[in-house]
Formats: C-alpha cells, structure tokens, sequence
C-alpha cells in the first residue's frame, strides 16, 4: 500500500474514532430510553412506558421548562448584549477604558464557572441584605448565565465584525445614511449568521449549566441538570433518558433548521453581490 493511501486510510480511522467517541453515547442514551428494565444499562425488552412516565414526572418537566426559559431568555439578552460590546470593541479602537471593558468582558471566557458562581452568589447575598432584593431563583440565574453568555456572544459577533469590508459602511454613509441606519440597514443584515451562531452558542451553554446554576438557584427554581444531579446520586431512572432523547431531537432539528436558514441567507447574499458587481 503507498503511503499516501495509508495516510488516507489512518486519518479516516481516526475521523471515524472520534465520531464514535463523540455520538456513541448520545446513540446508547437514545436506544435505552427505550428499555423496558428499570435498570439503565441492563436490556430486557422494548417500550414507550418511561415516556409515559415522563408526563407523570413534574419535578422533571418543571425543571425543564423553567431551563428552556432560562436558555431563551439568556440567548436573546446575550446576543444584544454581545453585539453591542462587539461593535464598541472593534469600531471605537480609542475609549477611555478600552482595555478594561476588554478584559472585563472576556474574564468569563477564562475564569472557572466555580469562581464565577460563587462571587455572583456573595454578590446577591449582600444585595439582598441591603435592599431585599434579589431572591435567588430565575432571576439570578438568569443574570449568572447572561454573564457568561454575552462573552461568548461578543467572540463570536466580534470576529465576524473584524471581517466585515469597512468600504460597504462608508458607502452607506457617503449615500446619506445616518450613523444608525447603517447600523440596522447594512451592518446588521451582514452579521446575521453570526447573530444565530452566538444564539444557538448561548442557548446550548445555558441549558446544560450546572455549577452556576447550582450556587444561584433557589428554593422552587430548580433547573433540568440540577434535577438530575440531585437524581444521579441515587441512580438514575429511565426517565431522565427518556427526557435527554427529546432535548437531542429537538436540538437536532433546529440545528438543522439554523443550517438551512443560514447557507440560504448566504446563498442570497452572494447573489445580490453578483447582481451589484453585474
């Protein structure tokens, strides 16, 4: 065999590997949600029932839906939140305090979600012993998670401004535009994937979150990981699988749908490109 094949042949190999790594688990959790045995990794047959126990489960679906609020919500204000510091960071190279909001801004990307947790916890304590407010629960989970979320939305909305041709916006302006009409009218539109990747980014990262919602939750505010944390140390039952294949479904389909809207968005902006260039 020449080497060139074998090199072909190993790197496939490994590709291959590291899918199974990555979504055999997520295959195994998928087909046991299916098992009639309450026990998780023993099969003894084929059945809906844990499905059905689900909806009998409200300590579960409450734990999930009050995790989708969350995501949403988080996902929304980090993608605001994101875009504006994005947008201040790479249009205004010189502010006073430039370096500062830099660093203050990225600090999350790097600083362990345990130390973050616990200052935010401190932080709320003191609040509310001063004025009362807040009570931990949605809120300051919520504030936890838009913390972290809007660092990664302003990586991820900065690089794509970094790329943007600056020539498009100067144009704008020389045409009569304002400074916000070519904000919203040209700037915006052409950040739009980015606007969805930093969505789905921050919608996943919050939905999963386990150690800042542990030290910001509050009684009645228990989120979907904290409810099967709490579960895990007694041993899991077949349920949790049962509500980990529907997040899987329905995540696969809005990343598919995200895909879809995304090669469309760009499918026509290449054409309205050709279109000016013709």
């Amino acid at each position: 065999m020449k080497p060139s094949a074998m090199n072909t042949w190993f790197g496939r190999g490994w590709l291959a590997a590291g899918y199974l790594f990555l979504f055999l688990p997520i295959v195994s959790l998928v087909v046991y949600s299916f098992n009639d045995s309450p026990i998780p990794n023993l099969w003894r047959g084929f059945t809906f029932k844990w499905y059905h126990a689900l909806v009998a489960d409200q300590a579960l679906l409450s734990g999930l839906w009050l995790s989708l609020k969350i995501a949403f919500l988080t996902a929304c204000g980090s993608v605001v939140l994101g875009t504006l510091a994005a947008f201040a960071l790479v249009k205004y190279r010189r502010f006073t305090g430039r370096t500062v909001f830099s660093g203050m801004v990225s600090a999350p990307l790097v600083m362990p979600e345990v130390v973050i947790g616990l200052s935010l916890l401190l932080t709320m304590v003191s609040l509310q012993r001063a004025i009362g407010v807040p009570e931990r629960g949605m809120l300051t989970i919520w504030l936890g998670h838009l913390l972290v979320g809007m660092a990664y939305a302003t990586v991820v909305v900065q690089a794509r401004l970094q790329d943007l041709n600056p020539q498009l916006e100067e144009a704008a302006m020389d045409l009569g535009a304002r400074p916000h009409q070519v904000f919203w009218l040209v700037t915006l539109p052409m950040v739009t994937q980015s606007l969805m990747s930093a969505w789905l980014l921050t919608f996943t990262l919050s939905l999963d979150d386990v150690v800042l919602s542990n030290f910001l939750s509050g009684p009645g505010a228990t989120t979907m990981p904290l409810v099967i944390l709490s579960r895990a140390r007694l041993g899991l039952n077949p349920s949790v699988n049962a509500v980990a294949t529907l997040i899987v479904i329905v995540v696969a389909i809005g990343v598919a749908l995200a895909c879809y809207l995304i090669a469309r968005a760009e499918r026509q902006r290449r054409l309205e490109l050709a279109a000016a260039r013709g």
